[in-house]
């Protein structure tokens, strides 16, 4: 999709969409209704593969019934979770039904501000527009502790970005760093297969049992509490968010009590390095083979040069997705970007209409100056 040249001079376009996962799938389906000038920028290869990419056993957390984007259904069985793949193929679906233009292939390198427009390089093509959306999603590049480097190298280590099956793995006990979804998850399929042990705590867990009953019941108000209750405007969310941002969210569908049903050892957190093998906060070195480092992920914005586009700790500067220092840059699906679902497939779609709203009325206002001026 995606045919690099250079031309000398940038291309002309009104909006510039940096991301080609449901985010920004989801915004330029809403800004080809209002027939805007734009492109999506995408590092990838094919439309979906921040999903292919994901561990090969991946199943999403929330029911196909809300895993659709506006304007198409995910299709099949309203209870069923998809596949990893299955929603990665919706992806490239959406964007082939709607025409979307997605250049794929295409890595931004720099964005910066060129007099009243933005300025997007990526390889040898450039394009100046008013409007810059950085729709990168949540999951970047491998968050890894700072003593990860010092583990004996006869150590197998990945990081959970990079893992996608047991058969990676080598013969003997396996250590999962971090009790999050992506730990448990791992921890519960890596088991079968090798003596495994999780470290770390949850935060919290989902107080039933995940699966169509839920999916059925419990789930819609699940995702009520998270688009309506847990959102910027309201008292209580704006006191929850802070927790959101730094704190794993609750295990869903793998619970301690599974795992240890299946044969996971629970173990403290792992606080350093001793002798090549990692060492438990309570001193105790792990003799292990493998360690997954299910660790997170940190945003990188090193590309974005815009000066008061982000904080000091390279945090975006924004409010529901506006940047509040430099017109026309936005962002969309950040974790808890307006609500606590912002980041997700049932969240995404309300932040995009917002700032596609926000995006008209810009155009509109800056029509009017043209007028006056006129």
């Amino acid at each position: 999709m995606n045919n690099n040249h250079f031309s000398g001079q940038p291309e002309t376009k009104d909006t510039v969409i940096i991301g080609g996962g449901q985010a920004g799938l989801t915004l330029g389906y809403l800004l080809s209704r209002q027939q805007r000038d734009f492109v999506i920028l995408d590092a990838s290869e094919r439309v979906g593969d921040g999903w292919r990419k994901r561990w090969d056993s991946l199943r999403l957390f929330t029911p196909a019934k809300f895993d659709g984007l506006v304007g198409m259904r995910f299709p099949g069985d309203r209870l069923a979770f998809p596949t990893k793949d299955e929603q990665a193929d919706f992806l490239e679906s959406y964007a082939q039904r709607f025409n979307l233009p997605v250049l794929s292939n295409t890595r931004v390198d720099n964005v910066e501000r060129s007099g009243e427009s933005y300025l997007v390089t990526a390889g040898e093509r450039q394009w100046s527009a008013s409007n810059v959306v950085v729709a990168t999603g949540p999951e970047e590049l491998p968050k890894l502790p700072s003593f990860a480097q010092d583990l004996s190298p006869t150590i197998r280590q990945i990081h959970s970005t990079e893992y996608r099956s047991p058969g990676q793995l080598q013969d003997g006990p396996v250590l999962v760093v971090g009790a999050g979804n992506s730990g448990a998850e791992i921890a519960f399929e890596v088991v079968r297969s090798h003596p495994t042990l999780l470290s770390g705590s949850p935060s919290a867990e989902l107080p039933f049992k995940h699966g169509r009953t839920a999916a059925r019941f419990a789930l819609p108000l699940v995702r009520f509490a998270g688009l309506h209750i847990l959102n910027l405007d309201t008292p209580f969310g704006r006191k929850a968010a802070p927790s959101f941002l730094t704190h794993a969210a609750p295990l869903i569908r793998t619970r301690i009590r599974d795992l240890a049903a299946a044969g996971v050892e629970i173990v403290p957190r792992i606080t350093g390095i001793q002798d090549g093998v990692p060492l438990t906060a309570e001193g105790n070195p792990l003799e292990v083979s493998n360690v997954i480092w299910c660790t997170g992920y940190r945003h990188d914005y090193s590309w974005l040069d815009v000066p008061g586009a982000l904080d000091a700790a390279g945090v975006p500067v924004q409010r529901r997705g506006v940047a509040e220092t430099s017109p026309g840059l936005y962002f969309l699906g950040l974790e808890f970007l307006y609500c606590a679902a912002s980041s997700s497939l049932p969240g995404v779609g309300r932040d995009a209409k917002y700032l596609a709203e926000h995006l008209a009325a810009r155009r509109a206002a800056t029509a009017g100056q043209r007028q006056d001026v006129g």
